[in-house]
C-alpha cells in the first residue's frame, strides 16, 4: 500500500487540500471498485493464431504486464476476468470460445486481437473462418494490426482500463452485470453444413419457409452502374470470341509477320554464339 497514489481516487466533486491529498481520498464505491477491478485483470490463457506468439511477447519481460496488475493468466475460464481473441477465430473453434466465455464469471471482458479476430483478416472470406469473434461475443476493445505488436495490445488493455473506470456499479442500466437478476448466456452457435447462430433462427426458419414456397429470400440485386458494367463486360468478350477463329486460321498482319522474322533472327544468332562457345 506504500505506493498506492490516492490522487488517483480523489473526486473533484468534493475537493480535498494539497496538503492532505496524499493522506486522504474522498470518492465514490463505483471508482474503489472500478479501480481495483482494472488493477487486478487476469486474462485467460489461449491462443489461435499468430497474434498469440504477439501476445506471449507482451507478457515476457521486455513489455512487463505486472505494472497492469495482469500478469497472471488463468488456465481456467472461472479464474479469468478477460478473454484476448488472439488469431483466426475458425468456425469448428467458435463453438468452444462462446462455451469458455460463458464459463466466466461477471464481470467479464473481451479483446479482439489482431484483424483476423476482429472481421476475419486475409481470410475473410473463407469458407471455414468467421468474419470477426464480435458476431457472437460482445467485444469490448478491438486491437487492430496483422499482427498487432506488443506496444498495440497495451495499448488495448489500457483503452480497456479506461471503459471500466467509467463504469458505474449504481447504474443498473450500464452494464449487464450489475442489473437485477442474473444475465442471459450467448447462445452456443450450432454447426452444421455452415455455422448456425440460434439468434438468427426465426430468421433462418422464414428464409427456408419462402425458399420451399419457390419465392425469393434474400438475394442479392446488383445495383444499375454494375449491371451496365456486365453488359459491356460481356460485349467485350463476344467481339473477342468472334475475332478468334481468325488468328486460329493463321490470318496475320504484316506486323506480326516482321516480329517472328526478328524473333528467328534473334533465335538463330544465340544459337550461333552457343554453338562457338561449345567449340
Amino acid at each position: 500500500m506504500s505506493d498506492l497514489n490516492l490522487q488517483q481516487l480523489h473526486d473533484t466533486e468534493f475537493p480535498v487540500p494539497n496538503e492532505m491529498q496524499g493522506n486522504v481520498a474522498i470518492t465514490s464505491l463505483s471508482r474503489i471498485y472500478n479501480w481495483s477491478r482494472r488493477s487486478s485483470m487476469w486474462p485467460m490463457l489461449f491462443g489461435l493464431a499468430c497474434c498469440a506468439i504477439e501476445m506471449i511477447a507482451t507478457a515476457a519481460s521486455r513489455y512487463d504486464l505486472s505494472r497492469f496488475g495482469m500478469e497472471v493468466m488463468r488456465g481456467s475460464p472461472r479464474q479469468s476476468d478477460l478473454m484476448i481473441v488472439s488469431g483466426t477465430v475458425t468456425k469448428k473453434m467458435l463453438v468452444p470460445i462462446v462455451r469458455l466465455y460463458n464459463q466466466m464469471p461477471e464481470p467479464k471482458y473481451v479483446l479482439a486481437m489482431g484483424a483476423c479476430a476482429s472481421g476475419g483478416g486475409p481470410f475473410k472470406e473463407g469458407y471455414n473462418v468467421v468474419s470477426g469473434i464480435d458476431q457472437y461475443l460482445p467485444v469490448d476493445v478491438y486491437v487492430p494490426g496483422c499482427p498487432p505488436t506488443p506496444q498495440a495490445l497495451l495499448n488495448g488493455l489500457i483503452a480497456l482500463q479506461k471503459k471500466i473506470d467509467g463504469q458505474s456499479i449504481t447504474n443498473m442500466d450500464d452494464v449487464p452485470w450489475y442489473g437485477v437478476g442474473p444475465s442471459d448466456p450467448v447462445p452456443i452457435p450450432v454447426l452444421g453444413p455452415d455455422i448456425i447462430d440460434p439468434r438468427q433462427m426465426e430468421l433462418i426458419r422464414r428464409q427456408a419457409e419462402l425458399a420451399a414456397q419457390g419465392q425469393p429470400f434474400g438475394v442479392r440485386q446488383l445495383p444499375p452502374a454494375a449491371i451496365t458494367d456486365v453488359q459491356k463486360a460481356k460485349e467485350r468478350m463476344k467481339v473477342k470470341s468472334s475475332a478468334a477463329p481468325a488468328i486460329a486460321a493463321g490470318v496475320t498482319t504484316a506486323d506480326d509477320e516482321a516480329l517472328a522474322a526478328l524473333r528467328s533472327k534473334k533465335r538463330e544468332e544465340a544459337l550461333a554464339r552457343k554453338r562457338a562457345m561449345m567449340q
